[in-house]
């Protein structure tokens, strides 16, 4: 025998509605007005189906036959008023400055991935545009790192705005008494 939370006389009553025709939800509904019990529509359709009730079990569907004109449901608004209030303003785009890039005063080799010795540097090249080769720059690694030295300190080094001042604060420590 399963467990379950529903009595015995409640499952006999769930089986009643739908052999009625009644749907889930009006069977649940007519079986909480009977007991006062508080089961839902998942819960009737959850226990119909350890019960192998299906919905074919209902006689006759629950629905109106007659099909539900729409028009004595709301009145039709036309569609061009509606049409207006869901178009979005479209952005207005201004034409941005290109990027200066930074960049260092070397040659590179240009080398392919294969041709790469351990110690020679990995700054890329290339690949910006679609199908265009990717090369290497080939030249001696600095220490500790991927890179050949003016390309570490391209990778590394912040770029200072012009015009700004670094400038050093000096802190006093002031006892309070």
């Amino acid at each position: 025998m399963e467990l379950s939370n529903w009595a015995p006389e409640h499952s006999d009553a769930l089986r009643e509605l739908i052999a009625k025709g009644l749907s889930f939800s009006e069977a649940a509904h007519a079986i909480n007005s009977r007991f006062n019990t508080s089961y839902t529509r998942s819960a009737a359709l959850g226990r119909a189906r350890r019960l192998r009730l299906e919905a074919d079990d209902r006689q006759k569907p629950s629905l109106p036959t007659k099909p539900v004109d729409l028009h004595d449901i709301a009145e039709p608004c036309p569609s061009a008023s509606r049409a207006a209030a869901l178009l979005w303003p479209m952005p207005v785009f201004k034409e941005a400055k290109p990027v200066k890039l930074r960049c260092v005063a070397i040659e590179p080799r240009h080398l392919a991935l294969t041709e790469l010795e351990r110690s020679d540097c990995r700054y890329p090249y290339g690949g910006d545009e679609e199908g265009e080769a990717i090369t290497f720059c080939g030249h001696p690694r600095h220490s500790g790192s991927s890179y050949c030295a003016p390309h570490f300190h391209l990778s590394r080094e912040p770029v200072v705005p012009d015009g700004r001042t670094v400038s050093t604060v000096s802190l006093r420590v002031v006892e309070v008494t």
